[in-house]
């Protein structure tokens, strides 16, 4: 679906800028009626429909999780398929029965393996000697391989679940994006049973709104530099490692601090040399010497070992393989950039050239340098999609049965303005 013919549908919405007042066409007989700009663009939104965007429908069934499985069985399944993440089914027996849905949140791979590793820290083992690699160790602590799925929930490993319907439209995606901090990926079920059919990620929503390139509302966001980006301004904050850090410090940070990735810089210059994220963890289990080396394998050797397992693996650039890969979560998923080579961007490039380099390169962040490389900031997928929210999408709004039903099944209320996650 092209984007830029929703103005032209005749009984559909459309945006037209006159003389600095934007206009909404609504359709119908309620004909036209002048609203503000952010009225505006949430019609604009809300008129395109979520089977528009690509790679949401599996092939196949979409993998679900149990919540009384345990920790070892569920990675070893989610390898063994390569699937990045999946959708837990609640016991009707349990807790969680009081739930409007039949799933009750989302486990990704990378959370479980940095968990694990974090609670190996933990227990003294007699015979470290005899493992084999990451799944030897699960089989041979029990009090961390055999810890049930549903009891992770303490520990707020879960994503939060908040499905959408084929019949909604990008706007509630918008929402749902732009005012939750730890939404990576929006499921997608049928009205009929509550299935769920496929996934929405955030890459997938940028793809579909750079359709708008033409249309006045878009290029007036994804023109701007990305220097003149009020979140974008002041990214002296961000985290990063340096690349003779071992590979268990980069590892732990993405723990402690819940991000995505981790920029690698080198300690003398502070340039940008990589990026080690949370998606790269199932290399442990495909490599039993990073796993087992971890502590003594410095994060430059990382890079440089991972790259070459790729490079000798080779990739399969297609198009209809990358649009399968969105919509399938793949967990070794081939079309990221080599960990050596992260995706970049200038201060002075506009958000839509981010954009276009992010989609192109299927990173879920891009890194701002300097003209020598240094670190600068970062620009996060959410980051973008935050930018073409309007800002009538304030969460003081409950958004009716749908969003008020989400936070309740999160566990999260609004307070002041915010969405707050219960504790």
């Amino acid at each position: 679906m092209d984007l830029r013919k929703v103005e032209e549908s005749g009984g559909g919405i459309g945006l037209v800028e006159n003389k600095g007042v934007v206009t909404s066409s609504l359709g119908g007989d309620r004909g036209k009626g002048e609203v503000d700009s952010s009225r505006a663009l949430q019609s604009f939104l809300d008129n395109i429909p979520i089977d528009t965007i690509p790679g949401i429908r599996n092939s196949s069934p979409v993998l679900e999780i149990k919540s009384d499985d345990c920790v070892q069985d569920v990675i070893r399944l989610l390898y063994d398929k390569n699937v990045s993440g999946a959708p837990i089914v609640g016991n009707v027996n349990s807790d969680f029965k009081e739930f409007v849905d039949r799933d009750v949140g989302f486990i990704e791979f990378s959370s479980m393996v940095l968990w694990c590793l974090e609670e190996f820290e933990k227990v003294k083992l007699e015979s470290k000697s005899n493992f084999l690699g990451f799944l030897s160790m699960l089989e041979q602590t029990s009090q961390i391989g055999g810890t049930k799925i549903g009891e992770l929930a303490k520990s707020f490993l879960w994503e939060p679940f908040f499905p959408v319907q084929v019949a909604d439209s990008l706007f509630h995606v918008l929402m749902l994006f732009s005012k939750h901090h730890r939404l990576k990926v929006v499921p997608v079920v049928e009205s009929s049973n509550s299935r769920v059919i496929g996934f929405i990620t955030q890459s997938a929503v940028v793809q579909l709104l750079l359709q708008s390139c033409g249309l006045e509302w878009f290029d007036q966001i994804a023109e701007r530099a990305l220097r003149n980006l009020g979140k974008f301004r002041n990214a002296g904050g961000f985290v990063h490692v340096f690349a003779d850090q071992s590979l268990a410090d980069a590892l732990h940070v993405l723990w402690e601090k819940q991000i995505d990735g981790v920029a690698v810089l080198d300690r003398k210059t502070g340039t940008l040399l990589g990026c080690v994220r949370c998606s790269d963890v199932y290399l442990l289990l495909e490599d039993e010497s990073i796993f087992n080396n971890r502590k003594c394998l410095t994060i430059d050797e990382f890079i440089k070992k991972s790259n070459t397992a790729r490079s000798d693996a080779g990739t399969d650039s297609s198009a209809e393989k990358t649009r399968a890969s969105i919509g399938a979560l793949c967990l070794k998923n081939e079309f990221l950039p080599q960990i050596g080579t992260p995706t970049t961007n200038r201060k002075t490039d506009t958000l839509k050239q981010a954009m276009e380099h992010l989609v192109a390169s299927g990173s879920d962040c891009t890194f701002i340098v300097n003209q020598s490389g240094q670190l600068e900031g970062v620009v996060m997928l959410r980051d973008i999609i935050s930018e073409f929210s309007p800002p009538c999408m304030d969460s003081r709004i409950d958004g009716g049965g749908f969003f008020k039903s989400a936070l309740a099944q999160a566990g999260c209320h609004v307070e002041d303005g915010m969405m707050i996650r219960e504790h």
